[in-house]
C-alpha cells in the first residue's frame, strides 16, 4: 500500500465516531472534528446532548456492550457507507491505593477504561482494514507511563493496557492504511479531574512547567492531528500531551 504524504488537518467528507463525548475532552473532540469537516457521531452513555453543530449526531451507546457496539457500528455504515475515524474518550477514574482497592473497582475500571476500547476497536478495526485505512486514537494517560498522577492503581493498569493495545494495533494495521496512536494527556480541568482531590496547583517551577492545567481543547486539537492527513507518517505513538510535566 501506498501511503499517502501528511497534507492539512483537514477532515472533509470523514465519518467520524467518538466515544465519552460528552465529557470535557470528548466534547472538545466532536467540536474540533465537526469543524475540520468531519461528519461525527458523538456517543456516550447519557439519554440526550447537544453540541450546536449539524455535523455532530448524538447516539446514546454503553461502549462496555458487545451487542450495543455491534449495533452502533451497523447502524454508521448502513448510513454513511463508511467509518474513518474513531476516538475513544469514554473513561473513568478511581483514587483508591492497592489494599484498598475492591474486586468491584478493578472490574469498573478493566470494563469502561479498557473494554471500552477493545470493544469497539475490535469490531472497527477488520472495517478499516478492508475498506482501505483508517485512523484510531484512544485517549490514554500520563498516568500509564509515570504510575499515576492522582490516580490510583486500578485506572494507572488500564490506561498501561490501552497504550499496549493500540501499539498492537498500529503494527497489525500498517500494511493495510490503519493508523492507531495514543493521546497521553496530563491533568486537563474537565469533571473527571475535578474529582480528584489530592492535587497540587500548577506551578511553573514545580509540577507543570508550561504554569497550568490543560484545557479540553489542548487535548481535542493534538486528537484532530492524529486524526487527519497531516499525521500520515505518524502511527502507534503515544503523544504527550501534559504541559511539560513528563518530558520523554
Amino acid at each position: 500500500m501506498n501511503i499517502p504524504i501528511s497534507t492539512s488537518a483537514r477532515l472533509d467528507g470523514r465519518i467520524a465516531l467518538i466515544t465519552g463525548a460528552t465529557g470535557g475532552i470528548g466534547k472538545a473532540t466532536a467540536l474540533a472534528l465537526a469543524e475540520a469537516g468531519a461528519t461525527v457521531i458523538a456517543t456516550d452513555i447519557a439519554d440526550h446532548a447537544e453540541f450546536g453543530n449539524p455535523a455532530i449526531r448524538y447516539a446514546k451507546y454503553d461502549v462496555t456492550s458487545s451487542a450495543q457496539t455491534k449495533a452502533i457500528i451497523a447502524d454508521i455504515i448502513q448510513r454513511h457507507g463508511q467509518l474513518d475515524v474513531l476516538v475513544l474518550c469514554a473513561g473513568t477514574i478511581t483514587h483508591r491505593s492497592l489494599s484498598e482497592s475492591t474486586d468491584d473497582e478493578w472490574r469498573a475500571m478493566l470494563d469502561v477504561n479498557l473494554m471500552g476500547v477493545v470493544n469497539p476497536v475490535r469490531e472497527i478495526y477488520p472495517i478499516m482494514a478492508e475498506n482501505g485505512g483508517g485512523k484510531i486514537v484512544a485517549v490514554g494517560s500520563i498516568a500509564a507511563k509515570i504510575g499515576g498522577v492522582a490516580s490510583g492503581p486500578a485506572y494507572v493498569a488500564a490506561k498501561s493496557a490501552v497504550h499496549g493495545l493500540i501499539k498492537w494495533v498500529a503494527k497489525a494495521g500498517a500494511a493495510k492504511g490503519v493508523y492507531a496512536s495514543v493521546i497521553a494527556p496530563g491533568p486537563v480541568e474537565t469533571p473527571m479531574w475535578n474529582t480528584v482531590t489530592q492535587r497540587a496547583p500548577p506551578s511553573a517551577n514545580g509540577n507543570v512547567p508550561l504554569g497550568r492545567y490543560g484545557q479540553p481543547e489542548d487535548i481535542a486539537q493534538a486528537i484532530l492531528f492524529l486524526c487527519s492527513p497531516a499525521s500520515n507518517w505518524i502511527t502507534g505513538t503515544v503523544l504527550d500531551v501534559n504541559g511539560g510535566m513528563l518530558m520523554d
